[in-house]
C-alpha cells in the first residue's frame, strides 16, 4: 500500500520527499564523521561547537544535487550513471566544505579534525547512492538483486535462465527485474574464464551442466541472450537445448539492445530461421542499388508479404519515387502508414504514392506507369496459396497470367527499363494450377523479351511496340513467415494446446526469410540481360515434421507419439490438399550456370514464341471467361512443360454447375 501511495504522488512532492531525506542524512553523516572521529562521548560536544556545519553543508549540498540532476532520476530506475552524478556532487560538495573549513576555522577555536571531511564524503557517498538503491529493489519489489537472496519474494514468478552471460545478459537480467514478470535464477555461457562465478548475483554454469540447473533452480525457461551469434551458432545451441523440458524465448534483436529498447515484453519465440542455421550472405550494394538508385520504382501487390519487404528494402537504397500499387485497401494502408512513419523518422528524401488498383485492369496500369514514368517494375502480384488456386481456377488464370501479361506491356509501352518478376519454386513441373499459371506468367516474360518489336495482346489493336524493357524472372521457394505459410499456423496450434497438423510425414519444402528473399530478388534483377530465369540458393529442403517436432520441443513440450502416448503435442497428419506434392523443385532441366552473386544462379528455361504464345493466350481468357475448367487444364497441360495434376478438378464454379446438371 505505501509503494502504491507513493508512486501515485506528483513529481514535485517526490522531488520534496528526496530533498527532505537528503537533508537527515546530512546531518546524520556529518555526526557520524564525528563519532568515527573523536568517539560517541565527544561527538555530541563536537555537534555543539561547529553547530554551522549542520547548516553550512545542506546549503552547498542540496544546491549541488539539484545542478548535477539528481533530483530529475527516477528512483525505480536508477542505474550506473545515476550512481555517477551522485558521486560528482557528494565530490564537489565535499571539496567545497573542506574550502569553508580552512576559511571559517580560528586558532582560538576549537578545531575540526583533519580527516573529517574524508570521513564525511565516504558516509555520505555510502548513505546517499545507498538510500537510492534500496529505494529502487523497494519500489521494483525485488530485493534479490541487491544480494539478500533471504528477502526475495519471487517465488511465484516463472524462473528462467538465460543463456549468454555477456552483455546482452546482463541487460536481459536487468529488464526481467524491472519487468517483475519472470524471476532469473542462472547463466549459461560458454566461456570457460567465468564458469562457476557470479554476476549480476546470478551463478554461471557451463552448458552441459544444464540438467543440474534445471533440477537445482527450477528452470522453465531458457531465454536466449545472444544477437551478435550467427545463424550457424543459434542453430547449435537449439539442437542441444531441444531435448530438455524448457520453454526456449530469445531478445530481440542487437540494433534493439545497443539502443536500450529491450523490454520484458519483447522477448520473442524462437526465430524459425535459426533452426534452418543458414547465415545470409550481406548484399552486393553496387548490384542491390542499380535498378533502383535515382530511380522511379513501382512494386505490384506491394502490401503482400514479399511485396511490402521489397518496399521496405527499396525505401533506404535512394529510389526518388516509390509507387505502392496493390488491389486491397487494408493491405496497402497498412504498408503506406508503416513506411510513412519510417520515412519521417529516418528522413528519407523519397516520394511514397499508395496506389490503388488491380493488375487485370490494363488501363489503369498504363495510367499509373505513363503518369510517373517508372524505370523499374517489381511484379509481385500473385494468387500463391495452392488449394486457394485450385478451388478457382478461372481466378488463377486472370490473376497470375493475364496481370502478368497486362503488367509486362503496359511496362513495354510506357518505357519501363526493368520488369522483374516475382516466381515459385512450385512453377518447375508443377502439379497444381497456381504453379502452372506460374510458371505460364514466365513463359510471357521470356517471349515477351525476344521480342524487339511487340505486337500488342489485344482484340482491336494490331499495332507494335518497341520493346526496350529488360525481363527478368526469378525463382525460389517458401519464405518464412509469409502470409499462407505453415509456421505461424503451427505456433497457433502449439499455442492452443495441438494437435499440429502436418500434411504428410515425407513433405519437405525450401525456406527462406522474407528479408533474404527480397535482397535477392533486387539483386537477381540488376543481373538479367533480358529473358533470364533466376534461381536462389535455398539452401538444404526442410522436413516439415521435423520442423513441427522442433518447434513442439522448443516450447517447453513434448511431441505425443506412439513411443512417448504421455506426451503433450499431439502431430496429425491431414494428407495432401488439393495440388499438393511431397518434394519441391527450383530447375526444371539440368542446364544451369552460376552468376558474379554466390547465392543467385542462372537457369535456362524452353519457351514458346510470342505470336504461338498469344493464341493460346487468346483461348486460355475465353476459357476463363467461359469457366471451362476441363478445357484449362488440357491447355495447361499442352503448354506448360511437366504439368501433371494431383487430383481431380475442385474449382467450387465447377463442381456446383456438376450438381446442377446432375439435378
Amino acid at each position: 500500500m505505501l509503494r502504491n501511495f507513493l508512486l501515485s504522488l506528483p513529481r514535485r512532492h517526490k522531488r520534496f520527499l528526496q530533498v527532505a531525506a537528503d537533508l537527515l542524512l546530512i546531518w546524520l553523516c556529518l555526526w557520524l564523521a564525528f563519532v568515527v572521529r573523536i568517539g560517541f562521548d565527544k561527538a555530541w560536544l563536537a555537534v555543539h561547537e561547529h553547530a554551522w556545519l549542520f547548516v553550512a553543508a545542506p546549503l552547498i549540498t542540496i544546491p549541488l544535487c539539484i545542478r548535477f540532476g539528481m533530483y530529475r532520476a527516477v528512483l525505480r530506475y536508477v542505474e550506473r550513471e545515476a550512481l555517477v552524478e551522485i558521486a560528482k556532487a557528494l565530490t564537489v560538495a565535499a571539496l567545497a566544505l573542506a574550502v569553508l573549513i580552512l576559511w571559517m576555522q580560528h586558532p582560538d577555536e576549537p578545531q575540526i579534525p583533519r580527516s573529517f571531511v574524508m570521513l564525511y564524503w565516504s558516509i555520505s557517498l555510502l548513505a546517499v547512492g545507498g538510500l537510492r538503491l534500496l529505494m529502487r529493489q523497494y519500489f521494483l519489489g525485488d530485493w534479490r538483486g541487491m544480494g539478500g537472496r533471504w528477502f526475495a519474494r519471487r517465488g511465484h514468478l516463472p524462473k528462467v535462465a538465460i543463456y549468454g552471460a555477456g552483455s546482452a545478459g546482463n541487460q536481459l537480467v536487468r529488464a526481467l527485474r524491472m519487468g517483475n514478470t519472470m524471476e532469473p535464477v542462472a547463466f549459461l555461457d560458454d566461456d570457460n574464464s567465468i564458469a562457476t562465478r557470479t554476476i549480476a548475483g546470478l551463478k554461471v554454469y557451463k552448458p552441459k551442466h544444464i540438467e543440474e540447473v534445471l533440477r537445482v533452480t527450477g528452470a522453465s525457461q531458457v531465454l536466449l541472450a545472444m544477437p551478435s551469434a550467427s545463424r550457424a551458432r543459434r542453430r547449435e545451441v537449439l539442437a542441444f537445448l531441444e531435448p530438455y523440458p524448457v520453454h526456449v524465448r530469445t531478445v530481440p534483436g542487437f540494433m534493439d539492445l545497443a539502443q536500450g529498447l529491450i523490454k520484458v515484453q519483447d522477448l520473442q519465440e524462437v526465430d524459425v530461421a535459426d533452426l534452418l542455421g543458414r547465415d545470409p550472405v550481406q548484399p552486393d550494394q553496387q548490384l542491390f542499388e542499380r535498378c533502383i538508385k535515382g530511380q522511379v520504382v513501382l512494386v505490384t501487390g506491394a502490401g503482400g508479404s514479399i511485396g511490402s519487404e521489397l518496399c521496405r528494402q527499396i525505401l533506404a537504397s535512394g529510389a526518388t519515387t516509390l509507387i505502392l500499387y496493390e488491389h486491397s485497401e487494408f493491405n496497402l494502408y497498412a504498408i503506406s502508414q508503416e513506411l510513412e512513419r519510417r520515412i519521417a523518422h529516418e528522413q528519407l528524401a523519397v516520394q511514397l504514392l499508395p496506389v490503388l488498383g488491380s493488375v487485370r485492369n490494363k488501363k489503369r496500369l498504363l495510367e499509373v506507369f505513363s503518369s510517373w514514368s517508372v524505370n523499374t517494375v517489381y511484379h509481385a502480384a500473385a494468387y500463391k496459396h495452392v488449394p486457394i488456386v485450385e478451388h478457382n481456377t478461372a481466378e488463377g488464370i486472370r490473376n497470375n497470367v493475364m496481370g502478368t501479361l497486362y503488367t509486362a506491356q503496359a511496362a513495354i509501352e510506357t518505357g519501363v527499363q526493368n520488369f522483374v518478376l516475382i516466381s515459385t519454386d512450385k512453377a518447375v513441373r508443377p502439379t497444381n494450377v497456381m504453379g502452372s499459371t506460374k510458371r505460364l506468367a514466365e513463359m510471357v516474360l521470356q517471349a515477351l523479351s525476344h521480342e524487339q518489336q511487340v505486337k500488342l495482346f489485344s482484340d482491336s489493336d494490331e499495332r507494335k511496340v518497341v520493346n526496350n524493357t529488360r525481363f527478368t524472372m526469378v525463382r525460389f521457394g517458401n519464405v518464412l513467415g509469409s502470409s499462407g505459410s505453415v509456421i505461424p499456423l503451427f505456433r497457433k496450434q502449439i499455442r492452443d494446446g495441438g494437435p499440429v497438423t502436418v500434411t504428410h510425414p515425407e513433405m519437405t519444402r525450401y525456406f527462406m526469410t522474407i528479408p533474404e528473399a527480397a535482397q535477392l530478388v533486387i539483386q537477381a534483377g540488376s543481373l538479367g540481360q533480358g529473358g533470364d530465369v533466376f534461381v536462389l540458393d535455398m539452401g538444404e529442403p526442410v522436413r516439415i515434421l521435423e520442423m513441427a517436432q522442433k518447434m513442439i520441443r522448443l516450447s517447453g513440450l513434448t511431441v505425443r507419439s506412439d513411443e512417448e502416448p504421455a506426451g503433450e503435442i499431439a502431430i496429425e497428419f491431414s494428407g495432401l490438399r488439393p495440388g499438393e506434392k511431397l518434394y519441391e523443385e527450383l530447375l526444371i532441366g539440368d542446364n544451369v550456370t552460376g552468376t558474379e552473386h554466390p547465392m543467385i544462379m542462372r537457369a535456362t528455361e524452353e519457351y514458346l514464341p510470342w505470336d504461338e504464345l498469344c493464341r493460346i493466350l487468346r483461348h486460355l481468357l475465353h476459357l476463363a471467361e467461359a469457366c471451362d475448367c476441363e478445357e484449362i487444364r488440357k491447355v495447361l497441360q499442352e503448354t506448360v512443360c511437366g504439368y501433371q495434376p494431383q487430383s481431380e478438378i475442385v474449382d467450387w464454379v465447377h463442381l456446383q454447375g456438376g450438381k446442377q446438371q446432375e439435378a
